[in-house]
């Protein structure tokens, strides 16, 4: 699943209340976590540390790096999965004065018919100006951990996007062998979605099973995104 939790403010009653996204991630039940704008410190926001309550009441495996500060807190991106993370580094996406911004990459391990299998999720938040989102992607595609990746190896990419048209997987990440696993469907605002902002893409060792938007009545109100989600299956190795 990836989601932009809007710091657990909902999208509608602009009312914070981290429960509601405990209980959307617990409704989907996912093995693997990408969540952007998890905050930490921010006064109006309780000085919750998001990432500390997150890994706690669900019980996963995490990795956590903040992205923005503000005079007082910050927020980023979190990385949460069932199985142990082993591995992972952040790449900085900032572009010149604009807000900063970046990608987190984990290196999942998971035991699958008594073999341990890895798999490569990369989750990133991308900036609101087009040609900003298009620097970004370049970089992240000449990301030297990202290509020096076994071919074989399942590698999932997810964030907000900020695909206000939807172009950025057709012109830049599937001309790097990814594909895309949700359809192209709008998830921002959550209320009444009219952009497709997020986006979930993977390539390597994994069968694509399904892959949907979450539309419960409490994800709708819980951010001012909807979640995406995609069920995959490893393939041999």
């Amino acid at each position: 699943m990836s989601w932009n939790i809007h710091k657990g403010v909902g999208g509608l009653d602009r009312r914070y209340d981290i429960a509601r996204t405990v209980a959307v991630i617990r409704h989907y039940d996912p093995d693997i976590l990408l969540l952007q704008e998890v905050a930490q410190g921010i006064p109006s926001l309780r000085r919750h540390d998001q990432a500390e309550i997150l890994t706690r009441e669900l019980g996963m495996h995490a990795t956590f790096h903040l992205e923005h500060r503000r005079r007082v807190g910050a927020y980023g991106n979190l990385i949460l999965a069932r199985s142990p993370i082993y591995h992972s580094t952040h790449l900085d996406l900032t572009i010149g004065w604009r807000k900063q911004r970046g990608m987190l990459q984990a290196h999942v391990r998971t035991v699958v018919d008594h073999h341990q299998r890895s798999i490569v999720v990369h989750n990133m938040h991308l900036g609101l100006a087009g040609g900003e989102r298009g620097v970004q992607l370049e970089r992240f595609i000449e990301f030297q951990p990202l290509k020096q990746i076994h071919h074989g190896t399942a590698v999932v990419v997810g964030g907000d996007l900020n695909d206000v048209w939807g172009g950025l997987g057709p012109k830049y990440l599937l001309p790097a062998g990814f594909e895309r696993a949700v359809p192209l469907s709008n998830t921002f605002p959550s209320t009444l979605p009219l952009r497709p902002l997020d986006g979930l893409y993977f390539r390597g060792g994994l069968k694509l099973l399904h892959g949907s938007v979450a539309r419960t009545k409490l994800a709708r109100t819980a951010s001012d995104h909807l979640p995406i989600y995609a069920d995959f299956a490893l393939t041999p190795p």
